[in-house]
C-alpha cells in the first residue's frame, strides 16, 4: 500500500494540554530569572517573551519570503531575556530554562492509546516513519525521548530547525527531499485538517485525518484527507492503512 507513513506528532501521537499564558508560570520564569540577576516582575517578562517572539518571526519571514508559515528557535528569546539585563548565560543554561518553561506550562501529557501498537505494526511490516511537526526542538526532543518514540522514526523534521511550518509546501518538500520520499509511495497521518491535511493535499500526497478532542472545528465537507478517523480511535488507522 504506502512505504512511507509521515506523522504530526501533537493530536496525533502525543496528548498534550499547554498554557503558556499561565500567570503561574511567569512567576516563576520571572523568580528564576532574577535567581541569574535578569530582574524582571512576572508581568514584565511576559510581556517582554511575547514581543521578543514577534521580532524573531518577522526576523524569520525577512529571511524566507518564499515561505507562507514561518517558525523560531525559542532559545534564541530566552537568551535575549538575560541579555537585556546583562546577563550571559551558557547554551546549557538557556536549554534548562526551555525544559523549565515547558514543564511548567504543560497540563497534561501522554500517548494516545494505539500509538505503539501502530508504530510497532508499521515497524514489523517494514514501513519507513517519519514525522513532520510544527515543535520545538528544545521541547520534543525531551517529549519523544520521554514517551521512547524516537526510535521509531527514520527521518525527523521540526519546524523550529527548518523555519518553516506546515501546512506550507515548502515544509513538506523539505522532508521529502532529504530522505527522497515519493509522493506515490507516501501518507501523511495528522489531526488538523489545515496542518496537515490540506498541507498534504496541497504538495500532492494522500492523507490520513484523525479527529481528536484537540483538533481544531472542522465541517466534514472541509477534510481534504484520502481517509478518515472522526472519533479519535489510533487503532482505526491500522485498519485503514496498513497492509
Amino acid at each position: 500500500m504506502y512505504k512511507n507513513y509521515v506523522f504530526d506528532l501533537y493530536g496525533t501521537l502525543i496528548d498534550l494540554n499547554t498554557d503558556e499564558n499561565d500567570d503561574n508560570l511567569w512567576k516563576k520564569m520571572a523568580i528564576y530569572y532574577g535567581y541569574k540577576g535578569a530582574n524582571y516582575t512576572y508581568e514584565e517578562i511576559h510581556s517582554e517573551y511575547l514581543r521578543l517572539v514577534e521580532k524573531e518571526i518577522n526576523l524569520a519571514k525577512s529571511r524566507h519570503k518564499e515561505y507562507s508559515g514561518v517558525d523560531i528557535k525559542l532559545e534564541k528569546v530566552f537568551k535575549e531575556l538575560f541579555a537585556q539585563k546583562g546577563v550571559t548565560v551558557t547554551d546549557s543554561q538557556i536549554l534548562f530554562v526551555a525544559e523549565m518553561f515547558r514543564c511548567f506550562s504543560t497540563k497534561y501529557i501522554k500517548l494516545y492509546d494505539g500509538v505503539i501498537d501502530l508504530l510497532d505494526t508499521l515497524k514489523a511490516k517494514g514501513k519507513k516513519i517519519y514525522l513532520l511537526s510544527n515543535a520545538q526542538r528544545v521541547f520534543t526532543e525531551n517529549e519523544l525521548n520521554m514517551f521512547d518514540l524516537t526510535k521509531y522514526f527514520d527521518g525527523i523534521c521540526l519546524s523550529s530547525d527548518e523555519e518553516c511550518l506546515k501546512p506550507d509546501v515548502n515544509y513538506f518538500k523539505i522532508l521529502f527531499d532529504r530522505y527522497g520520499l515519493k509522493k506515490e509511495e507516501s501518507i501523511m497521518i495528522g489531526n488538523d485538517h489545515i496542518s496537515d491535511i490540506g498541507g498534504a493535499a496541497d504538495f500532492g500526497i494522500d492523507s490520513l485525518y484523525i479527529n481528536q478532542s484537540i483538533s481544531p472545528d472542522v465541517n466534514d465537507d472541509e477534510i481534504r484527507s484520502t481517509y478518515k478517523v472522526m472519533d479519535g480511535d489510533v487503532y482505526k488507522i491500522k485498519k485503514l492503512i496498513v497492509k
